[in-house]
């Protein structure tokens, strides 16, 4: 099942990864720094509104359908977790009375007000895009994300060229998933038909799903709040400077990541399922071999190209403190990535997510105090030392407090083939003339590409030269199909 969602998910995170880019391009043009800190704050409030109210359920759709698939309850299931999601609904109109009153710019206020307006569909979206993952039905997951992702991307830059400021993307996101709801809502919502709302089954799910939200309540503290201290001490413009080195760096490998996880975290909770224990460890092995054979040259690439990649992509006015900023959190992500898409599954597949709370109290806890501690000394390059800090905290608690009898291995000889590999690469590359620009990224990437390739070929790092090949089949057979 995992690599058939390698394969399947790939065309979704190749649309991410060209919208991820082309939106630091589009927006850091068509805004100004000030209305790219507007965008950064609206929808910073976006996502935490969102996964308060609503992660839980949507994580209860994904970690609970396979086994009630199996029990044939799968129409009590979905009309208990969308009863619950018409309940959260009127949690929305109180958040835009508080932004209403809340004493902000009028800018800031409209992105917030448009964030939160978006959030109604794309939780539907998430729910449906959930239960399809976990169903194992690839394509249609696929499809909802790449309409989703380009539909939110164009609309954005259209309404950024039309004049609507930093909340331009915001509006565009929202509109995109309410046209993709429009098309696959009546389909989901017909599986859900004879089923019934259960008291008992929505009290399990919420057990479940609340520290699993909370957490990600504190992943985004983690993640966000830099920016609203940032602002604080310095100012709005210095927060358009971070988050688009921000984006560049952590959205480039989150695509990595999130592809990855797509398609391991319905495989790992099927083995689990249909297998127990051993089945799922062998199954995470091989996951966590191949997540970090791709994302730790990754993000040492990044660093390695932060400037020409800038300069190419980032406006005039943020290329600079964006190559600055790019380096430090590559190395957060990566930190992230592992943390949150393969050694915090442990507590959700042993639906111990009290656990995996406490897991993320720690970084975000740390992350607040460095920040207030660094931003004032050493400006931006605090916060950034902070981001990195925090996240090593944090893989190092996923690790403490994740063992147990679910713990998930950790891929020794691949991750140190990844590195002597990545190790090649870097040396390579920094032996490279810096001609600045395109000229630049394409020479730097492609030698770095083909020094770590031609390393990991020969040591045949994680078994990849028989899986690609078995992966060449399957693309063969779907193109034949």
């Amino acid at each position: 099942m995992f690599w058939r969602g390698v394969i399947g998910y790939l065309p979704a995170n190749l649309v991410q990864a060209f919208v991820g880019l082309g939106a630091i391009v589009t927006f850091t043009r068509l805004l100004t720094p000030e209305q790219y800190g507007d965008y950064a704050l609206g929808f910073s409030l976006m996502t935490l509104t969102h996964t308060l109210l609503f992660t839980w359920n949507e994580a209860a759709m994904a970690r609970f359908w396979a086994g009630e698939e199996i029990k044939g309850n799968v129409r009590h299931h979905l009309a208990t977790l969308y009863r619950l999601w018409l309940l959260l609904l009127g949690a929305l109109p109180a958040a835009a009375v508080v932004v209403f009153l809340w004493p902000m710019k009028p800018d800031i206020r409209l992105a917030v007000l448009a964030g939160l307006a978006a959030i109604l569909p794309r939780t539907l979206a998430k729910l449906a895009q959930e239960r399809r993952r976990a169903a194992g039905e690839v394509r249609g997951a696929v499809a909802l994300d790449i309409g989703q992702t380009l539909g939110g991307f164009l609309l954005g830059a259209a309404f950024a060229w039309a004049g609507l400021g930093g909340s331009a993307p915001l509006f565009g996101g929202g509109l995109a998933a309410a046209l993709c709801v429009a098309f696959v809502l009546p389909r989901e919502w017909g599986k859900a038909a004879g089923g019934r709302y259960e008291a008992d089954r929505a009290r399990r799910y919420a057990a479940y799903g609340a520290p699993v939200a909370l957490s990600l309540v504190l992943a985004l503290v983690l993640s966000t709040t830099d920016r609203f201290l940032i602002a604080g001490f310095l100012d709005q413009a210095s927060v358009g400077v971070y988050h688009s080195g921000y984006s560049l760096a952590n959205r480039t490998l989150d695509v990595a990541f999130i592809w990855l996880g797509a398609a391991g975290g319905p495989a790992l909770i099927m083995a689990l399922e249909r297998g127990g224990a051993p089945a799922l460890k062998a199954a995470a092995r091989e996951q966590a071999a191949f997540m970090v054979l791709v994302t730790l040259p990754a993000a040492a690439g990044l660093a390695l190209v932060a400037s020409p990649l800038s300069e190419l992509l980032v406006g005039p006015a943020l290329r600079d403190g964006a190559a600055r900023v790019t380096p430090w959190v590559a190395a957060s992500a990566f930190l992230s990535g592992v943390t949150t898409y393969y050694f915090a599954q442990a507590f959700t597949l042993a639906r111990r997510t009290r656990l995996l709370l406490a897991a993320m109290a720690i970084p975000a806890l740390a992350n607040v105090a460095l920040n207030l501690v660094l931003i004032p000394r050493m400006g931006l390059t605090g916060a950034m030392a902070a981001t990195v800090i925090s996240y090593g905290l944090g893989l190092a608690a996923s690790l403490a407090l994740g063992r147990g009898p679910l713990a998930l291995p950790i891929p020794w000889r691949a991750l140190g083939e990844a590195a002597f590999a990545t190790a090649a690469m870097a040396l390579a590359v920094s032996r490279l003339p810096a001609p600045g620009g395109v000229l630049e990224l394409g020479l730097k990437a492609g030698v770095g590409a083909l020094v770590y390739g031609a390393v990991v070929f020969a040591l045949d790092a994680g078994g990849l030269r028989s899986r690609g090949g078995a992966a060449v089949r399957m693309l063969r057979a779907r193109a034949a199909a």
